[in-house]
């Protein structure tokens, strides 16, 4: 981001214990330490917050193709069909194996 080398913050703290003075200069480092902590802390949470919001719109996007690739209701639907014809053929099966039930009853007495 910024391109300080060591000449450069060696004159800076020449200059800041010239104006500042030996008594207050390890004070004001002090505080200047805090508020440089601080304010990297508040643009490490920043980022942060527009990673989650640009992760929250990726899931939300990907989640809108899936449902126009295949939508719920197309897969309920087709369930629902394939549920059907499975009920069908269970009861022509039931009323067939029923049917040969009664003619066998039937028949065994005429014997």
């Amino acid at each position: 981001m910024f391109d300080v080398g060591f000449f450069e913050l060696l004159m800076v703290g020449l200059v800041a214990l010239l104006v500042i003075g030996p008594e207050r200069l390890p004070m004001v480092a002090r505080k200047a330490g805090m508020w440089a902590g601080r304010a990297r802390r508040f643009v490490n949470s920043v980022k942060r917050d527009i990673d989650r919001e640009i992760q929250a719109e990726e899931y939300k996007r990907l989640l809108d193709e899936q449902n126009l690739k295949n939508p719920v209701h197309e897969i309920i639907e087709d369930t629902r069909q394939e549920f059907a014809e499975i009920k069908a053929q269970t009861r022509s099966a039931v009323s067939a194996a029923q049917g040969d039930e009664t003619g066998t009853a039937a028949k065994e007495p005429e014997k």
